[in-house]
């Protein structure tokens, strides 16, 4: 089986951490890319940088590697073998899944480490200008 091809975007986002009954700014969900996750312990919003949130803790400087979708659901192991390549090349991630793909966020700093070890393990790249 081939490997998936993944799109790293240009864009930088932003990891936030909010109170667990923070508002969600409005003009967020006017924005191209952003992701919310809740449960009953926290709020987390990933969005660009360029987009101020009042929230308790930041982590900035990150980018998207998307797995150019749309992937299946009986599809097993994509993020398992994509973070695998990356651990090994001591590279953090951040993760979010869609209903028809997935994102692995790496910081900014590592994004060329991420892609010239992904591209040795055989997959695909394609990289926003």
């Amino acid at each position: 089986m081939s490997k998936q091809t993944l799109q790293l975007h240009s864009t930088l986002l932003s990891i936030h951490s909010l109170e667990v009954d923070a508002d969600i700014p409005v003009a967020l969900l006017k924005l191209p890319l952003f992701f919310i996750s809740k449960t009953h312990d926290e709020l987390s919003i990933v969005c660009p940088s360029h987009f101020a949130i009042d929230c308790l803790d930041t982590e900035p400087d990150w980018q998207a590697l998307e797995v150019v979708g749309p992937l299946g659901f009986s599809l097993t192991g994509i993020m398992a073998n994509i973070s695998g390549v990356l651990a090994k090349a001591n590279i953090s991630i951040f993760s979010i899944s869609t209903y028809d793909t997935d994102y692995i966020l790496v910081k900014k700093h590592t994004a060329q480490q991420a892609i010239t070890a992904l591209k040795n393990d055989g997959y695909n790249l394609v990289v926003d200008q």
